[in-house]
């Protein structure tokens, strides 16, 4: 007699071994296989990229832009192979083991876990523009003529408007998003008193969060929910709706009078190259992404330069918001983490209703 595998064992299983695909898998998109043969020639190389999610589409133009350059260059053929997955869970499986040789996350602090891990040994922000390689902003993104009539932040704490953004737990836009909304609080109270009312803009917080409809693992999964017929308005990075209005998605975009500039990192992974050999090519390939041919790029999918001059010429093609203002107007990295993400911080009082 066959007997089935329970389905808790199945889970067990299937988690298991998804876990293991994770930290021991080269990489995970088409480009990995051609003609089910992932063999390197002799004197060629290949490089692993970490990254997350959101670049995904870029890096689809990007590598292959790198790949003629170092071929130009040198004579020597780059194989890559690419993990896409949210920031944060893209860290913590560097950091757990995952041997990627170039680290491509949302935010600083997701860089700051794979150092701490031993992984990045040297100090990363030195590279450019203190280590990051594209901008954007937190926007709204509404369905076609914005039929709510969405305009800022307050209209996402209407009774009967369903929000959605990504789990900050895992995803690094989702920090993005409660950071602009939180900060938002904190303006408001500014213009409103003179002072920064970090009660009012918990409370403000909580609003929003309030009309949630759900937390994905990372912003491309909002984005993929949303685009399913899931929520009303969705808090994202600029570059996500700008893409997707490119290739045809008909959706409005609101920028809040009040927002953060997202900057986003790269950087080698000094213990990974060394064991592979690739410090080299990986090392040119982080330089590259601060090229003005990969910068502007970057604008081409919807990001915003961090090179002065890609950015002053394509600036028409993005808003200014009234109000923006960056990581710093929070205390900084360091103190965000602290206040707002901490076990006791804001975002989990707000979680649990306190």
């Amino acid at each position: 007699m066959i007997r089935s595998i329970p389905a808790i064992a199945q889970r067990t299983m299937l988690l298991a071994l998804a876990v293991l695909l994770l930290i021991s898998a080269t990489g995970c998109s088409d480009k990995e296989a051609v003609d089910g043969d992932q063999s390197v020639p002799e004197g060629d190389v290949t490089l692993v990229i970490g990254a997350y999610s959101v670049v995904k589409d870029a890096f689809g133009e990007l590598l292959p832009q790198f790949q003629q350059y170092w071929l130009e260059k040198t004579g020597q053929r780059v194989t890559f192979q690419e993990s896409y997955e949210a920031s944060g869970t893209q860290a913590r499986a560097i950091a757990g083991g995952f041997e990627a040789d170039v680290a491509v996350l949302a935010m600083e602090g997701d860089l700051d876990k794979i150092a701490d891990a031993g992984f990045i040994t040297h100090d990363w922000r030195e590279k450019g523009e203190r280590g990051m390689i594209t901008r954007s902003i937190v926007v709204l993104g509404t369905r076609s003529g914005n039929p709510l009539g969405i305009r800022d932040w307050d209209d996402l704490t209407r009774e009967g408007v369903k929000v959605l953004y990504p789990n900050p737990k895992t995803s690094g836009g989702a920090q993005w998003d409660i950071n602009a909304i939180y900060g938002a609080g904190l303006k408001r109270s500014e213009e409103e008193t003179g002072e920064k009312s970090h009660a009012f803009a918990k409370s403000f917080l909580q609003a929003v969060h309030a009309n949630v409809e759900s937390l994905d693992k990372s912003g491309r999964a909002s984005m993929a929910a949303f685009e399913y017929g899931v929520g009303d308005v969705i808090v994202t990075y600029e570059n996500e709706l700008l893409a997707r209005i490119k290739k045809g998605v008909d959706y409005d975009i609101i920028v809040p009078k009040h927002t953060i500039l997202i900057e986003n990192p790269a950087a080698v992974v000094d213990k990974n190259v060394d064991r592979h050999g690739t410090r080299e090519v990986a090392e040119a390939f982080i330089d590259y992404l601060h090229h003005s041919d990969a910068q502007l790029l970057f604008t081409k999918h919807g990001f915003r330069a961090v090179d002065a001059d890609v950015a002053a010429e394509t600036s028409g093609s993005f808003a200014q918001p009234e109000g923006l203002f960056d990581i710093a107007y929070l205390g900084g990295w360091p103190e965000v983490r602290k206040y707002l993400y901490s076990k006791k911080g804001v975002w989990y009082q707000v979680l649990a209703g306190l």
